[in-house]
């Protein structure tokens, strides 16, 4: 697949805190730094996105006593998963992946630093109503299609690739680019839900 000038990478989530060690690991997270590296260089646009919460963030299981990490209870604006506290604003576990070259990105959008509430998407907090602000970023730029890579395959990917779609843009998740937590079966109901709204799915970018 060729890309152009019109297309833009999206790289999600690529931090400390979601590699092997990381606060909330994903089982091989930090493998798709050097693929996420090699597709950078064929792209003249990319954009971060950096998962950023304040300590006693809401989606944190520590702040709802009697309450384990990846239980899921009801939210004001729906039903959420409780996380290990991760990617707090600040901490070693924020950054990006020392390896991971993000010199070249021209926008980085922090999400989740809202305390009430959790935010997947790179488009979308996740009551799926209060924007980033990345939509318009992009439209008035001209970037309509989108390749995306990053962590988690099944969480950040999949909401973000699905509100692309539902903003209008083309949406192509790269497979070799990313991992999964794959909780309770959440990965096959990813992609799934990723085919239902048209979003591509590609190996690699040979």
């Amino acid at each position: 697949m060729q890309t152009s000038d019109a297309d833009l990478l999206l790289v999600i989530d690529v931090q400390n805190d979601f590699c092997p060690d990381g606060a909330l690991a994903v089982a091989e997270g930090d493998a798709v730094v050097p693929v996420i590296n090699r597709l950078a260089a064929r792209f003249a646009h990319i954009v971060l996105t950096q998962d950023w919460h304040p300590r006693g963030h809401s989606s944190f299981a520590s702040s709802h006593p009697g309450s384990a990490p990846f239980e899921t209870i009801d939210m004001p604006y729906g039903r959420q998963t409780l996380w290990p506290d991760h990617c707090i604003q600040g901490t070693p576990g924020a950054a990006f992946h020392p390896r991971l070259l993000a010199e070249r990105a021209e926008l980085i959008v922090r999400k989740g630093f809202r305390p009430p509430i959790d935010s997947y998407s790179a488009f979308y907090e996740n009551d799926r109503r209060t924007p980033t602000g990345l939509a318009g970023y992009l439209g008035e730029r001209g970037l309509r299609r989108i390749f995306l890579a990053g962590l988690a395959t099944d969480y950040c990917v999949h909401y973000s690739a699905v509100d692309a779609r539902r903003l209008g843009f083309e949406a192509i998740v790269i497979e070799a680019g990313c991992r999964a937590i794959d909780l309770a079966g959440s990965l096959d109901a990813a992609w799934a839900a990723m085919a239902a709204a048209g979003v591509q799915r590609i190996g690699d970018l040979a």
